[in-house]
């Protein structure tokens, strides 16, 4: 964690900053000039050249290492942003990105439209640069809490994947709503106008070869800039805080806060393989074969993106950014202090059940009584997580059946619909814990430690 005051801090950065800035003014300058002679719109073309002045202006300030002069985010922006911290964070974080995905989702229209995506582009680098001058503490003792997080060599792939997810996602669903708009007027989707052969050789192969170069030439860049994120050698005594899992396992860590191993390490991602394997045994719906389309696949289009981006790539930048010492959650501006407790008291089913609602003690087996008798006990002392659970996996697979699912129902049959439902219920059971333990504490809805078997 960088530390210091705040001109030691943000002086080795200030050139970088400023560069930053030039290189977005710059990034807004073509655009201009590309909506100028290529699109005809000098109203529009006129605005980015604003916008690449305001850009041009901050670059100097930002080089000057003065913090007195260097652009930071309002301070109202800070506080809020401590809604992401302990226990709350989690809440907010979940509800925020769940919303927003909604709002995109049902605002796709016209979100895809080129220049709204470029504003959003421009809003979320804007934001980033000015949010790596947030300081935090006082004295000698402060820190760039932003700029410690992704300027880390660990990081920087992630903050940029996480644009190149974003654009590729915008990307995607601006093809799919052409086409839905398209099909809606009786035309063939995009996809079949541009249906010319294209030959593996020469095409294909010195696209690759190009690629091939351009990525080669990138990590060249990428190794001598970048220092190797290394760390000392491994030791029992000496332990990383936090210890973290590589990004692409970032999810699964996550999952594992919330669920045994045998479940968030096992049966969860054999469950992602095997509903994969599934999905053309499934897909009774044929049409966007070969195209994009929402509409046309609605149900399959909002499993996905809720299963990839918010119970995946969300889980993801939670543990990037948001993850701190001890694993407990800290805002994006907050120091990452060791010593902070986050005080849980998770609390299991069978406990809120009997001790909190009941107001009796756990029903126990005598010590000598036979194992027949200790495992009933178990049991009855698990029985309403135990009823919960087939009332989740027996009952509502018909119920859905009858009301929401009906149609796909009936197209399904009885097999690839309860395939397709059980693993339908089965990813749901990743956000409805995680509500839980955030909420009311809810540690397990089924507890049997004696046989290491806990959901």
């Amino acid at each position: 964690m960088l530390l210091g005051n705040v001109e030691t801090l943000l002086q080795p950065f200030a050139n970088g900053l400023g560069l930053y800035y030039l290189f977005l003014a710059a990034m807004n300058a073509v655009c201009a000039l590309y909506l100028w002679r290529r699109k005809d719109e000098p109203g529009q073309a006129i605005f980015w050249v604003l916008v690449s002045m305001v850009f041009v202006i901050m670059a100097p300030l930002a080089m000057s290492g003065n913090p007195e002069w260097m652009p930071t985010l309002p301070k109202w922006i800070v506080s809020m942003s401590m809604l992401l911290s302990g226990k709350t964070g989690a809440v907010f974080y979940s509800l925020g990105t769940t919303a927003a995905l909604v709002i995109l989702y049902l605002g796709r229209r016209f979100f895809v439209q080129p220049m709204v995506a470029w504003a959003m582009l421009n809003i979320a680098l804007f934001g980033m640069g000015l949010a790596v001058t947030v300081t935090a503490g006082a004295g000698e003792t402060q820190t760039l809490p932003f700029m410690g997080i992704v300027t880390k060599p660990d990081n920087v792939p992630i903050v940029a994947l996480v644009f190149l997810l974003g654009y590729f996602t915008w990307l995607a669903t601006a093809k799919a709503v052409k086409n839905d708009d398209r099909l809606r007027q009786g035309l063939p989707p995009l996809e079949k106008l541009d249906n010319e052969k294209v030959l593996v050789w020469p095409d294909l192969v010195y696209t690759e070869m190009i690629c091939m170069i351009a990525v080669t030439a990138l990590l060249l860049v990428w190794g001598i800039v970048l220092k190797a994120p290394l760390e000392y050698a491994s030791s029992p005594v000496l332990t990383p805080n936090p210890s973290k899992a590589p990004w692409y396992f970032l999810g699964l860590q996550e999952m594992l806060v919330y669920f045994d191993p045998w479940y968030a390490g096992v049966v969860l991602p054999s469950l992602v393989i095997f509903g994969l394997m599934a999905i053309p045994f499934l897909d009774f719906n044929k049409a966007g074969n070969g195209y994009y389309t929402i509409n046309e696949r609605k149900f399959s289009y909002l499993v996905f993106q809720f299963g990839f981006l918010e119970l995946w790539v969300t889980l993801i930048i939670l543990g990037t950014f948001l993850r701190g010492p001890n694993w407990n959650f800290f805002g994006p501006f907050e120091t990452w202090d060791a010593h902070k407790v986050d005080v849980l008291t998770n609390v299991d089913l069978s406990q809120y059940f009997w001790v909190g609602w009941l107001h009796t003690a756990l029903p126990r087996a005598a010590p000598d009584a036979g194992a027949a008798s200790q495992f009933l006990t178990i049991l009855y002392r698990e029985a309403p997580g135990i009823i919960l659970v087939l009332l989740y996996f027996i009952v509502l697979p018909p119920l859905l059946a009858t009301t929401v699912f009906r149609k796909m129902f009936v197209k399904m049959g009885f097999v690839r619909y309860m395939l397709m439902v059980m693993l339908f219920l089965l990813m749901l059971t990743l956000p409805i814990k995680m509500v839980l333990r955030w909420t009311v504490n809810l540690k397990y809805i089924i507890s049997i430690p004696e046989y290491f078997l806990n959901f």
